[in-house]
């Protein structure tokens, strides 16, 4: 059993909600990019939810969802001191760490939280690290001032223009993609978000010739 030691509502969108879990093996193996399995019972659906964060130190690992299902609403009805009965992981392909020069990250939506984790990755790897944050409207963005802090550069879009750029995220990454031509200093893109995202975050980059890579947590 793991044990939820901390919990955070959004103020601004309360059906997003921040979790730190028990889980010391896990925080001492998980890489950026990696993702754990939940089930609340053991009659339960299995649901991976990719790693925010990770403390070793105090065995904890920080998880951020949304409640769009009912295993995730389920979820966000737990509290402080409730357990969980599986918490395994961490599961998948880490993203590959290395020294790529500057690195356009793109996250979308939830995919924000695992994109976190990654870029603190590439920040310890000695990367330059350029952020693109986005969310259909501004109540769905969270955790600014934590990827402001990490990254390099931060831009922000809202698809209604509630915040920051009006558009999609595609569009900030096609613009620095175009001014990247004769510097030619980003070497990785990495899109988080949801799938459509992600496949058009590939489809912008592609005439450029940059590596790209996105991350999709299944049910293993």
């Amino acid at each position: 059993m793991n044990r939820i030691v901390a919990k955070e509502e959004f103020s601004q969108n309360p059906s997003v909600k921040m979790m730190q879990i028990e889980a010391p093996r896990i925080a001492r193996k998980a890489k950026g990019g990696q993702f754990v399995v939940f089930r609340l019972n053991e009659t339960g659906e299995r649901v991976p939810l990719t790693v925010a964060d990770t403390d070793p130190e105090k065995g904890l690992v920080t998880i951020i969802f949304q409640e769009v299902g009912k295993s995730t609403m389920a979820l966000g009805k737990l509290e402080v001191g409730d357990s969980l009965a599986d918490f395994i992981g961490p599961l998948g392909q880490p993203t590959h760490m290395g020294d790529f020069g500057t690195v356009l990250c793109v996250a979308g939506g939830i995919g924000i939280a695992p994109t976190h984790n990654i870029v603190k990755a590439l920040k310890a790897n000695g990367n330059k690290v350029i952020t693109i944050l986005g969310a259909r409207t501004k109540s769905l963005l969270f955790w600014e001032d934590k990827m402001r802090d990490l990254s390099d550069e931060l831009y922000i879009c809202t698809d209604d223009g509630s915040y920051g750029t009006h558009g999609l995220v595609t569009k900030i990454e096609e613009e620095l993609l175009e001014k990247n031509r004769e510097s030619g200093e980003i070497g990785l893109v990495i899109g988080i978000g949801p799938p459509i995202m992600m496949k058009f975050v590939c489809k912008t980059s592609e005439p450029f010739g940059i590596d790209t890579l996105v991350s999709l947590p299944t049910i293993m």
